[in-house]
């Protein structure tokens, strides 16, 4: 009884970690023989604000269930962000399928210049300073992808030094 206590304690101090933020909700009908069933599609990030971020896309009959299926999802797709001063370290363009989302580091002090989803997913990560544009597609669920693929593309200072060969300082200058 005790032991399962301590764990049920553990994953709350996990959740706690966490910050999480529904983009999109969507309600899908299907039509049927008596009539219409309705289903639920959430899409959800989730972020620690340290530059740990996450998305997730669940699907089910209940509001409820399908944004719990997107968080659990989102925590297991987690990348890590290597952030500068609360920015990132260069300009990225992420894209896919037709979105296209251009992230451009900004001074300290800018804030976050950016539309509705890629705003909610800058505010999870830990992006303090940041300006963006959304191109292309108007699709929420796209451009999230756009986003989190030009998280893929950001290379990490320290990586690029160790792969030519060079110190962090040498790098900088």
């Amino acid at each position: 009884m005790v032991e399962r206590r301590d764990r049920d304690n553990r994953d709350r101090d996990r959740d706690k970690e966490f910050t999480e933020k529904l983009i999109k909700l969507n309600r899908v009908a299907k039509v049927v023989k008596g009539g219409r069933r309705f289903s639920f599609s959430a899409l959800v990030v989730v972020g620690d604000q340290k530059g740990r971020v996450g998305l997730g896309f669940g699907k089910a009959n209940d509001v409820t269930e399908a944004i719990r299926k997107s968080i659990e999802k989102a925590k297991k797709n987690m990348i890590h962000l290597p952030l500068k001063n609360g920015t990132l370290p260069h300009e990225v363009i992420g894209q896919f399928k037709s979105a296209e989302v251009l992230m451009k580091p900004a001074a300290p002090g800018t804030g976050v210049i950016a539309g509705g989803p890629v705003r909610a997913v800058m505010d999870v990560s830990g992006v303090t300073d940041i300006l963006s544009k959304s191109l292309g597609s108007k699709n929420t669920i796209n451009i999230v992808k756009a986003v989190f693929e030009g998280f893929e593309k950001i290379l990490d200072a320290k990586e690029v030094a160790r792969n030519r060969g060079k110190s962090l300082a040498e790098m900088w200058g």
